[in-house]
């Protein structure tokens, strides 16, 4: 009995919503924030070094990466390979907007060992794409900030973390310039 009315309230709220939705008859669109997401589609050579840390030895690193939109136009999903101070790099990255909370979040793993326990999150100034994020690595919180200064068809990024002395340190830099579309 309990199972019957679970699944006819289940049904009934399903309908509901349906109808709900079918009476403004339009799928949601994507807003201005969504769009400017449109900036990192495409296809791009990135470019960098990156400097000593607990986390991964310094050394040049390059990266090829191909940005596309998923479908809807919400989210722009990344694929990149290259060559860092460890070798051989594959990672896969998701940019998005979040309407509630009125930031760009950013999804991203490639193939070292450590994997994002928390979303970064970003803000936007103009040119200026500013994502922070706390986080575990080795064993220990850190606070990381990572900035994108975009220009027309380049953009220069920065890595860095909060030292326990309060002050920033980069760990990376580098330019990445669009290679097509």
């Amino acid at each position: 009995m309990t199972r019957t009315c679970l699944a006819v309230i289940c049904a009934l709220a399903l309908s509901l919503g349906g109808r709900a939705f079918a009476e403004e008859g339009k799928a949601p669109k994507p807003g201005p924030e969504h769009q400017r997401l449109a900036f990192f589609v495409g296809k791009w050579k990135a470019e960098g070094t990156m400097a000593e840390n607990p986390f991964m030895p310094a050394g040049k690193f390059t990266s090829s990466d191909t940005c596309e939109w998923f479908e809807g136009k919400f989210a722009v999903v990344c694929r990149s390979q290259g060559k860092g101070p460890m070798g051989p790099t594959k990672g896969l990255a998701i940019m998005s907007y979040s309407p509630e909370e009125k930031v760009y979040l950013y999804y991203g793993l490639d193939n070292s060992p450590m994997a994002m326990a928390a979303v970064p999150r970003g803000t936007v100034e103009g040119d200026l794409w500013t994502y922070t994020d706390e986080s575990k690595m080795g064993g220990q919180v850190v606070k990381s900030r990572y900035t994108l200064k975009l220009a027309k068809a380049s953009y220069d990024f920065m890595w860095e973390m909060l030292g326990p002395d309060g002050q920033w340190k980069k760990l990376l830099e580098g330019k990445a310039t669009r290679a097509g579309k």
